[in-house]
């Protein structure tokens, strides 16, 4: 069998895109261990892109990629419901500071969501634009949904919910180094509200108490911000 066949034959094989998925976040994870931890060096970023660059480079439609990926994306999950464990093993901390909690949700997810609707309204975007960018702050799934329900643009959704997350675990280190922010509560809630999914993440491999509010303002985010967009959605014409 030719190379060219050969590739063909496993490119339609589910365990190739498993087994691509997986090597490129251990390969990247690695990169990311050399670099010192560095937060320019996150690994799901890089994963993303890697992926990304192998699927146009050959070709392979997304849909193809994720039928043999799903294993993975099924267990998104139990990962989220997982993120329990450590808020449990933290809830006395979570109880001490509810008010600041609560106060810091409320006012970072509308300031998630105002801000970019905002921003792109004044350079010109249009009403389904806007629609489709206000719950880019949020997990994927819930934020797809979202915009479907209030007119907006899944797919285009999906985009801007991965750019937020690699920006947000990208510069959300150096910022609060640069703040002198050393509260690990406050470090981690606000990176897993901003910055969902991939902000957790980071959060977690810099300090475990970080990852559990991480994990907690992710969580209570996509509560809050489900509820407080399609009422503001009226607003946007």
């Amino acid at each position: 069998m030719s190379a060219a066949g050969l590739w063909v034959y496993l490119s339609q094989t589910p365990l190739l895109w498993l087994t691509l998925t997986l090597l490129a976040y251990l390969a990247c994870y690695r990169l990311f261990e050399l670099s010192g931890k560095s937060p320019l060096v996150n690994p799901m970023a890089l994963a993303v892109v890697l992926i990304m660059a192998v699927l146009f480079i050959t070709g392979t439609s997304y849909q193809t990629y994720l039928e043999g990926a799903q294993f993975v994306h099924f267990l998104l999950g139990p990962v989220t419901v997982a993120l329990a464990v450590p808020l449990y093993e933290n809830l006395g901390q979570v109880r001490r500071a509810l008010l600041p909690i609560l106060a810091a949700l409320v006012a970072g997810s509308l300031t998630a969501v105002v801000s970019a609707v905002g921003i792109a309204w004044a350079l010109g975007a249009d009403r389904q634009t806007l629609l489709s960018l206000a719950p880019k702050s949020i997990t994927t799934p819930i934020a797809m949904g979202v915009a479907e329900q209030i007119g907006g643009l899944p797919s285009l959704t999906a985009v801007l919910v991965l750019l937020t997350g690699i920006i947000g675990a990208l510069v959300v280190t150096p910022l609060f180094n640069a703040l002198g922010i050393t509260d690990w509560r406050a470090r981690g809630f606000s990176a897993g509200l901003t910055a969902h999914g991939m902000g957790t993440a980071r959060a977690f491999s810099v300090n475990p108490l970080a990852g559990a509010f991480a994990g907690l303002a992710m969580g209570l985010n996509a509560l809050l911000t489900v509820v407080i967009v399609p009422l503001l959605a009226p607003l946007l014409g």
